[in-house]
């Protein structure tokens, strides 16, 4: 698209466009993905609780335990992670590869993280004894 083009594009429209800040970007990003992990790790620490009240009766106790403090540990992992993604800027080519690196650990631990609350969900239901994780 010429020059003349792109500014007739934009006078005919009335709108700009601005070229995207990508450390503003990435920074919302990981605000959003930051505010899910905190509700997923509240929701997580909840379930936990509850197992722990009901106690060694529950029927999947010691796997519920395991599954739950795995996924926190992941939870918290990305979250730091993150914090750290955040710290760098992304203008800086010397620094891509690290940032690339460092956001494929957390899509990784992200994604073990949702496979093992869907563990967890399973799990989660005791007919025997009436009492679930969830309200």
């Amino acid at each position: 698209m010429t020059t003349e083009r792109r500014d007739a594009a934009t006078t005919t429209s009335k709108k700009v466009y601005r070229p995207i800040n990508i450390n503003h970007y990435a920074t919302k990003k990981s605000a959003a993905q930051s505010m899910l992990d905190v509700a997923l790790l509240m929701a997580n620490s909840s379930q936990l609780k509850t197992v722990l009240y009901v106690g060694p009766q529950y029927r999947f106790y010691i796997p519920l335990i395991v599954l739950l403090s795995l996924s926190i540990t992941l939870q918290v992992a990305v979250g730091l992670l993150l914090v750290f993604i955040v710290k760098y800027d992304l203008n800086d080519v010397r620094k891509h590869k690290k940032l690339d690196r460092m956001n494929n650990v957390a899509t990784v631990f992200v994604f073990f993280t949702v496979l093992i609350n869907i563990f967890i969900t399973a799990l989660g239901q005791n007919p025997q004894s009436k009492v679930t994780l969830y309200p």
